[in-house]
């Protein structure tokens, strides 16, 4: 994959109190996720005691664990999916041409870099950024295209898609 139209969004950045004899050592965690807005996708996690080089090390991590998302035609779900990590639940449902992307936090931050321009999502449990992200590429991944389930069930992608009447 080439990294050369990938762009990338941080999502959080956390400060971090270590209490040592002198006083306090600060550190820093960026939570970044980088895509190419045609369905790849990855997020990544750095530490490092300045935030500009957090974030370089979250963004390096990120485009290390690219992975394809289904979409389809190009802006919205397949499906509607639920995805769970830990305690982050979120619901994603696809929606018509024109919604936008009815979402916040992590998974706006998700869908802006995958290049879903159509959803509805809501996150439920808790709002720690990480678990609410690892859930929302959990559900993402767990989504089947009309492509996929044609190749499990053998038959032609035509006879999956066509209209009931």
């Amino acid at each position: 994959m080439d990294n050369t139209n990938l762009k990338d969004k941080l999502v959080s950045i956390n400060r971090i109190t270590k209490v040592v004899k002198g006083g306090r050592r600060f550190g820093f965690s960026a939570l970044v996720v980088v895509g190419n807005q045609a369905g790849s996708i990855g997020y990544g996690h750095g530490k490092a005691k300045q935030v500009p080089d957090a974030i370089k090390k979250a963004t390096e991590s990120a485009k290390n664990n690219l992975c394809k998302i289904p979409l389809r035609e190009e802006r919205t779900l397949h499906h509607d999916i639920y995805g769970k990590d830990g305690a982050g639940k979120v619901i994603l449902r696809s929606a018509p041409s024109g919604t936008g992307i009815i979402a916040g936090g992590p998974i706006r931050a998700v869908c802006e870099v995958a290049g879903i321009k159509d959803i509805v999502a809501k996150s439920l449990g808790t709002s720690n950024p990480m678990n609410v992200l690892r859930a929302c590429l959990k559900a993402l991944k767990s989504q089947n295209s009309p492509k996929i389930i044609a190749r499990i069930r053998g038959k032609k992608i035509a006879e999956i898609t066509k209209m009931k009447h």
